[in-house]
């Protein structure tokens, strides 16, 4: 199919801002739709499958309304993470308030991610790499705090990873753990600033440790966060879970096609996620590489990998 569309009036500073430098944003939309984009002037034409066609002049016409300043590569790429302009800011759902301004979901089971961690004691956030479940959750959780929804947050890990130990890391605890724990800093340190972040940890409104940790306790009036439960086992998953105490919040979040415990071990993620389907005052929310808000490449990647076939002893 070959649909073709004239920005009038033609006004060549929002065109150049449209196409992108040497005409990057085009040739991204391409590669992520499978189109082929030509342009003269400000006449456009693009050929391709019906669908992808008009998803593709769709997000043509969203760039050139956002075409009065110079369009971040990023802004491309978050539009077309989901299905085309309703990817881009302004998608409905829950709205969360930050350092870095307001934070929503990009794509529609973004959307349903932070709707379901607003109306559930309990989410599950399921989904590959790339997809925004830690960072989304923790926003959550920055928000409920900033609003004083929450007295603290608690944020934490399990210590395995990729065939490794803690034991087998030089240094004191704190140097053995602090490599599992850098992704939920790295996401605090974006949202709230490294200043604050330190000093809530000073003042304790803010936790980060390993799963072991939280053995023994209960959790009251705090935003609690497992990230990488994939690589809990079902009896740290349960620990877990009956940890959360009165006024507290809890989100889970993990990437089953990326468990690095022993091949003979049932992940705990897995095992919750079929234990607990029916409970209420569960959800669970299922992000695919649609959702992947990195690089384009990122989406591509999960897709071949989910595609490839089982491998055979």
């Amino acid at each position: 199919m070959i649909l073709r569309h004239a920005f009038t009036p033609a006004d060549n500073v929002r065109l150049s801002h449209l196409c992108g430098p040497l005409d990057q944003h085009l040739r991204t939309v391409e590669a992520a739709l499978q189109v082929r984009i030509a342009r003269r002037a400000e006449h456009f034409r693009v050929e391709g499958p019906k669908a992808a066609a008009s998803q593709a002049m769709e997000v043509l016409q969203a760039l050139y309304e956002l075409a009065r300043e110079p369009i971040a590569a990023e802004t491309v790429q978050l539009m077309l993470a989901g299905d085309g302009p309703a990817a881009a800011p302004g998608n409905a759902g829950p709205v969360l308030q930050t350092r870095r301004g307001e934070i929503r979901g990009r794509t529609a089971n973004q959307a349903h991610y932070l709707a379901a961690i607003a109306s559930h004691d309990i989410t599950f956030g399921i989904g590959p790499a790339g997809t925004g479940k830690t960072y989304l959750a923790v926003a959550c959780a920055v928000d409920a705090l900033q609003r004083s929804a929450v007295q603290r947050l608690v944020l934490t890990r399990p210590a395995v990873e990729a065939g490794e130990r803690l034991g087998f890391l030089p240094g004191d605890l704190a140097q053995k753990v602090d490599p599992y724990l850098r992704p939920l800093f790295d996401a605090l340190y974006d949202l709230m600033g490294f200043e604050a972040v330190q000093k809530a940890l000073e003042r304790q409104q803010i936790e980060i440790a390993p799963l072991a940790f939280m053995r023994g306790r209960t959790l009251n009036h705090a935003f609690v966060i497992l990230d990488e439960a994939q690589n809990t086992t079902p009896e740290q998953m349960k620990m877990f879970l009956t940890r959360i105490g009165f006024g507290s919040k809890a989100v889970v979040t993990g990437d089953v096609s990326q468990i690095d415990l022993p091949r003979s071990q049932l992940s705990g993620l897995i095992d919750a996620e079929r234990v607990l389907r029916r409970v209420q005052g569960i959800a669970f929310a299922r992000l695919t590489s649609a959702d992947v808000v990195r690089h384009p490449l990122v989406a591509r990647i999960v897709d071949a990998y989910e595609a490839r076939p089982p491998a055979t002893a």
